[in-house]
């Protein structure tokens, strides 16, 4: 057998190929940005054909670095940002238009008109999710609407929708010559037209949003070999496909009930493994697919999702030239001892879990003549950390299940400052595995899985091992003040926007 299992990684900023050995193992990588683009205030877009082609040269270049060729790997998978939607011609392989990013926010008056039919809250029972702007199906409708001729396409067929998974696999398999139009549980448990119980597009979902089904792509387990590639890495089967948090939740081997872990990347996502059970949330989290592997069922999870944490270190790089590269942030904070009373609410696109409020905007609370760049440096990573309590805390209401530890990864867990300053307002460990590129690693898995290079769950536990833990050291009575003024800042992000 062939002996490594490729990944790509499909983030929100770049795109990244990894290569893993059998003991989960990094052996080649590489990576590349592609462009943010912001026409209107709350638009976010990606162009989806600089995506491909990021993705086609990643694969190359981590090939070249392992000194390997296609032939070396016995599978790929994929994982992605999620919520990303998209529109291509069927026949030519070009998009109708750029992607629209889960960060995006034109949307916020359809949900508001959905909203006025019985709450934000009535599509909880078949999808999980709240209404809100984050999810694809009312991006779809907004493409639907907004791009000459769409509708009448995608009702033939001649359009195809996809998050950025189905996109890169249609272009691998084939594209316009027999590219399989696929997606996973994961993926299309987040666009708010899957039905979490039937596993199914709903034909009731699709009708309030007004999207032909001709236009979607089929449902298929997270773990399967859904064919070969004939791009890029001609003749490797493509045998997994996850959301990146889901892919998260794999890699980081939080296989059982009740073990979660924490994704610190352009935002937030704290998810749970709940086994075979759903749990509807009262706490403002979102229920979603964990993952299904092939002839299973599925394993759910209940997520609290956060929109901006990292993306807060880029804007003050880039919008405000405040650090010249984004690791400076840490360098900055440790300059003061503390916040100077200075806290941010980062509510760039609103606020997500558990608030879920279109309308909150940014702010910064509690400036005086004292505050200096560390304070601001140490009060934007604080954010990061205060958001994540919040979430935790509505996870354990919901579940009943106390967190003893929270596993972490993605960019922003290299940060010792951050991650002491979490164990410290939760209360609770954190823990850094030995591999923090979880997300690549959970699609390897489930690639490899599928392809027998892992033969079972067992072997992605074993794998898994510590790098270093935080313990709580703050008072806490401190820790509560801190959050306390931290509440009272977000009430004042709060319908900003009008």
């Amino acid at each position: 057998m062939r002996g490594y299992v490729g990944a790509i990684d499909k983030g929100t900023t770049s795109t990244r190929f990894l290569i893993f050995d059998r003991k989960g193992v990094i052996v080649g990588s590489a990576q590349k940005e592609h462009e943010q683009i912001y026409p209107k205030p709350g638009w976010v877009e990606h162009n989806a054909t600089e995506i491909w082609r990021n993705t086609v040269s990643t694969m190359a270049d981590a090939l070249a670095s392992a000194g390997l060729s296609a032939s070396d790997l016995v599978s790929v998978g994929v994982t992605n940002q999620r919520e990303t939607t998209l529109l291509w011609d069927s026949d030519t392989g070009e998009p109708l238009g750029n992607a629209i990013v889960w960060q995006d926010t034109r949307t916020d008056r359809y949900v508001t008109e959905l909203c006025k039919g019985g709450g934000q809250d009535r599509l909880r029972g078949k999808t999980g999710l709240p209404l809100a702007t984050y999810f694809s199906g009312l991006k779809l409708r907004w493409l639907l609407e907004n791009i000459p001729g769409a509708r009448a396409r995608a009702a033939s067929g001649d359009a195809l929708f996809g998050t950025i998974d189905s996109w890169l696999v249609w272009n691998m398999t084939g594209g316009p010559r027999g590219g399989l139009h696929i997606t996973d549980v994961t993926n299309a448990s987040r666009t708010q037209m899957m039905n979490l119980k039937t596993l199914d597009w709903d034909w009731d979902l699709l009708s309030l949003f007004g999207v032909p089904r001709a236009c979607l792509p089929k449902i298929r387990p997270s773990s399967q070999i859904y064919g070969e590639a004939t791009k890029a890495l001609p003749g490797v089967p493509i045998g997994g496909i996850l959301g990146d948090q889901h892919a998260a939740l794999f890699g980081q081997a939080c296989l059982k009930p009740g073990e979660a872990k924490n994704t610190y990347g352009t935002g937030c996502f704290m998810l749970m493994n709940t086994g075979e059970r759903m749990f509807p949330s009262t706490c403002g989290l979102l229920t979603t697919l964990g993952y299904q592997l092939e002839g299973q069922k599925p394993v759910y999870a209940l997520e609290g999702s956060i929109a901006i944490t990292g993306a807060l270190v880029q804007w003050l790089r880039d919008n405000l030239g405040f650090i010249q590269q984004s690791a400076e942030i840490e360098t900055v904070a440790r300059s003061v001892d503390d916040n100077g009373g200075v806290y941010f609410v980062p509510a760039f696109s609103g606020l997500y879990a558990p608030h879920w409020k279109e309308h909150a905007r940014g702010v910064i609370c509690g400036l005086t003549r004292f505050v200096n760049k560390g304070h601001i440096a140490r009060a934007a990573l604080e954010a990061t950390a205060f958001q994540t309590r919040e979430v935790l805390e509505a996870m354990v209401k919901d579940s009943g299940v106390p967190i003893t530890e929270l596993r972490v990864d993605g960019g922003m867990v290299v940060n010792d400052t951050l991650m002491q300053f979490q164990a410290d307002i939760l209360d609770v460990p954190v823990v850094r595995p030995q591999v923090i590129e979880t997300t690549a690693l959970g699609a390897a898995y489930a690639a490899g899985l599928a392809a027998g290079y892992w033969q079972s769950l067992d072997d992605i536990v074993e794998n898994w091992s510590a790098d270093k833990r935080w313990h709580p050291a703050m008072d806490h009575a401190r820790s509560d003040s801190l959050y306390r003024f931290w509440q009272k800042a977000v009430t004042r992000s709060l319908d900003w926007a009008e």
